[in-house]
């Protein structure tokens, strides 16, 4: 008797998600992430399939950025359309020719932050809903030589929160 019980429950609940999913509870979308060390552990590629996926639009604050591969994927994003827009360390400012000349020199906005003693963040928004951050600098150094982590986190809340800052 409780195995037929058990089975009925089971049907009438299989068929109420199929004929009526409105009825379903509605469910917080799952947040995903993976993670990456360097030296050598991929940050540089990790970061540039994800601008390779964008859509709409890419926000990056970065306090060191000399990574050519990663310039250049920005620079395809925009070429796609995506709006990209770069704010960087004012340190970046003194470079001889840093990322952020090669973006301005792209039509890409790069905008100085100079109101902070440092401007230590190292993160990319990508869509509103993917949100790149960690220690990971976007220099080859970090990619080739430093002991760095970086994080690939989808979260639209998260993505929010960082826009807004």
């Amino acid at each position: 008797m409780k195995r037929i019980i058990s089975l009925l429950t089971l049907l009438m609940t299989t068929l109420c998600i199929v004929f009526f999913p409105s009825l379903a509870l509605p469910q917080e979308p799952l947040t995903q992430w993976q993670v990456y060390f360097s030296p050598h552990g991929g940050c540089t590629d990790a970061i540039i399939r994800e601008l390779n996926k964008a859509k709409s639009t890419i926000l990056v604050q970065a306090y060191s950025f000399t990574s050519a591969p990663i310039a250049k994927a920005l620079l395809n994003a925009h070429k796609r359309g995506v709006e990209v827009e770069v704010i960087l360390d004012k340190s970046q400012r003194t470079d001889q020719y840093s990322s952020a000349t090669f973006l301005f020199n792209a039509g890409i906005p790069a905008k100085i932050d100079a109101k902070h003693a440092i401007a230590h963040n190292k993160v990319m928004i990508i869509d509103g809903e993917t949100v790149i951050t960690g220690s990971f600098n976007f220099t080859k150094a970090a990619e080739e030589s430093n002991a760095e982590n970086l994080l690939v986190i989808r979260d639209m809340k998260l993505a929010s929160g960082y826009t807004k800052n």
